[in-house]
């Protein structure tokens, strides 16, 4: 689990990115698992761009309501509609879960295949594996893993070529969690 480096196993390849100062807390988040204080659910369809980013928004709109910091709540925006944009662009659908916490939030996005055939390649800038039809929409500029990774403090991907992909991310509402940029 550490910083920036990619690490595969053999048959499921996974890459974890953490802000330096953040791992002894999501490591200890990762061990005891604590329940959240509120849980959201949404679905995501595979090639729906009318509905993609109701989660995104909505997430957003509860933390505002919580008092979450407007650049926290910037962070969250971009790292969840990119997720939620790389589900319904690169999958057959998928699901997103936030879980909320009172100084943090884990949002889980799982896709149901096909998979990432090249964790490593996907992360590089301007790579992209985007249809037609994605384009069209004006997305598919290979930002999206990026732009998640800059935006949050911790960040967990595994993806299973032909399999479902896992991506998870941590950000922290205190100053502490972008003062690393």
């Amino acid at each position: 689990m550490k910083g920036s480096e990619a690490v595969k196993s053999k048959s499921i390849p996974e890459y974890w990115a953490i802000k330096p100062g953040f791992e002894e807390e999501i490591k200890k988040i990762i061990n005891e698992r604590p329940e959240p204080e509120i849980s959201l659910d949404y679905e995501i369809a595979e090639n729906d761009y009318v509905k993609t980013g109701k989660a995104s928004s909505d997430v957003k709109f509860f933390l505002k309501k919580l008092g979450v910091n407007p650049e926290v709540l910037r962070r969250v925006a971009v790292a969840s509609y990119e997720a939620e944009i790389n589900v319904t662009a690169h999958s057959k659908g998928g699901k997103v879960t936030a879980n909320i916490y009172s100084d943090y939030i884990i949002m889980m996005f799982e896709d149901y295949g096909p998979g990432i055939a090249d964790i490593e390649q996907a992360m590089q800038p301007g790579f992209s594996t985007a249809n037609e039809l994605a384009r069209e929409m004006g997305f598919g500029a290979g930002l999206g893993l990026p732009n998640i990774k800059k935006n949050c403090d911790g960040m967990y991907l595994s993806s299973e070529p032909g399999g479902s992909t896992t991506l998870i991310f941590f950000i922290y509402y205190e100053e502490k969690s972008y003062a690393a940029k």
